[in-house]
């Protein structure tokens, strides 16, 4: 299966070789697609799956839209760190227990950005909630290649 989809990825790479390495390609790829895949998800769960209601257990009541959210993570979250894993950072010789554990707290720490970017983008500095979504993606999905490539899944060297 890596070795499909690294074909189609890097198939579509040439046009772009001028412009960046192949790596962060590969992560927007697979990132791109990942998104892709958790829009869609959180679509069908929140109109088809949850229908717009609200769920109601024992302990809590939970929006549809928040429902709908975690229900799509069950799904990205490992399809995103297998992506990142085995296609684009598969250089990494750190345990995978390691990397499973960083690439869970990164996705923690991404959350938090996103939420207090918006804050800040569109409750603070007044930005059209479109053009706030905008910066705030390009900032967090910068952090989290770097934060990828030299912590989570980083190469170390023996020496």
């Amino acid at each position: 299966m890596r070795s499909i989809i690294l074909q189609i990825i890097d198939f579509f790479y040439q046009p772009f070789a001028r412009f960046m390495p192949r790596q962060t390609f590969r992560y927007l790829a697979c990132g791109g697609g990942n998104t892709a895949l958790d829009i869609f998800l959180y679509f069908i769960c929140y109109n088809f799956v949850l229908h717009q209601q609200m769920v109601v257990t024992p302990v809590i009541n939970i929006s549809a839209h928040i429902a709908a959210l975690f229900m799509s993570m069950a799904v990205t979250f490992p399809t995103g760190f297998l992506l990142s894993k085995y296609v684009v950072f598969s250089d990494s010789n750190l345990r995978g227990r390691v990397q499973l554990f960083r690439y869970f707290v990164l996705v923690g720490i991404c959350v938090l950005l996103n939420y207090a970017l918006m804050k800040l983008f569109v409750d603070r500095l007044h930005f059209y909630p479109t053009i706030g979504k905008i910066c705030t993606t390009a900032l967090v999905v910068t952090f989290s290649y770097l934060t990828q490539k030299k912590f989570t899944f980083k190469v170390t060297h023996s020496g």
